[in-house]
């Protein structure tokens, strides 16, 4: 313990110092709600009455940290190669989080990471480099778990959209085919989808009567999904919007994707196929080095010691 540098003693205690207290002024027992806040659901008008965050509460220190946390995490994540803006991933999810919210969420777990690895640090003992690389790994790691979580959750969501793409063009397809228009058909497809293209199309429904036309609010969503086979249904859409025969063109598209997706399937199979021969073939070699090994170590030993 007494390796460990005095700043570093004096970093940790400080933080939990700040942690402990921004925790306990959000329990119930250490907060008392204001009497306009209790008030507010009795009275006409009172909900939307603003009113201003306590001095050390998580709502006033997120104000403040909000412009740090955004510049940091954009700087870490530019530094680790991200370039797609978190913003868009976010609304790709349909998370409730905005891009300063969640930059603030993944400083808070930074700031846990830093944390444990001071605390882990200090009960080992440790001193030195081997300190600063517990106290500077913690906040890192950290870092990077919270944006690959949200990395998996968007290629999660592309890949629902891939795989149910096929399914709603085909719906839409007979939709327009039957006589619908194409804002009731996506208005019909959102009301009644339940996967992500369901939610999805519920947002674009959305857009379209906040004033976007029908072709702007889905060219929107293919921006904001990323997915090919998206892009291309909003072209031939965009392409043939007065079509007479939109219905069939719908139709055709739609096998076509069903087409490349069965075709990415297959080669999906095919890799995994090959990649299963790779545990066998080092299953297979392992014995067989041991067996010509052990004769050979066997030799060298008789060989040094005559």
């Amino acid at each position: 313990m007494s390796d460990v540098p005095p700043p570093l003693v004096a970093a940790v205690a400080l933080c939990l110092f700040v942690g402990s207290t921004l925790v306990l002024g959000e329990l119930p027992w250490f907060r008392r709600r204001p009497l306009v806040d209790r008030l507010a659901p009795y009275v006409p008008g009172g909900a939307a009455v603003p009113r201003r965050s306590a001095l050390m509460s998580a709502a006033s220190f997120g104000q403040v940290i909000a412009p740090l946390a955004r510049a940091v995490g954009e700087r870490l994540a530019r530094l680790f190669g991200v370039t797609e803006p978190v913003a868009v991933r976010l609304e790709r999810i349909h998370s409730p989080l905005d891009a300063t919210a969640f930059r603030v969420r993944q400083l808070a777990w930074m700031v846990v990471g830093l944390v444990g690895g001071g605390v882990l640090a200090v009960g080992a003992g440790l001193g030195g480099p081997l300190a600063l690389a517990f106290v500077a790994g913690g906040p890192v790691l950290a870092f990077l778990l919270v944006e690959q979580r949200l990395a998996t959750a968007s290629a999660r969501w592309q890949r629902r959209i891939e795989l149910e793409l096929p399914v709603v063009a085909e719906q839409l397809g007979m939709l327009l085919g039957a006589g619908y228009s194409l804002g009731s058909a996506l208005g019909r497809l959102a009301t009644r989808g339940a996967g992500a293209c369901g939610r999805d199309l519920g947002r674009v429904t959305g857009r379209i009567r906040q004033g976007l036309t029908e072709v702007e609010a889905l060219r929107e969503w293919a921006e904001v999904a990323d997915v090919d086979a998206l892009r291309r249904l909003v072209a031939v859409l965009a392409l043939n919007r007065r079509a007479g025969d939109l219905g069939r063109l719908i139709s055709d598209e739609a096998r076509a994707i069903r087409r490349d997706l069965h075709r990415q399937l297959v080669e999906t199979i095919e890799r995994r196929a090959q990649q299963v021969w790779i545990p066998v073939t080092v299953a297979a070699l392992v014995p067989g080095v041991i067996f010509l090994a052990v004769p050979f170590v066997e030799a060298l030993r008789l060989f040094s010691s005559a």
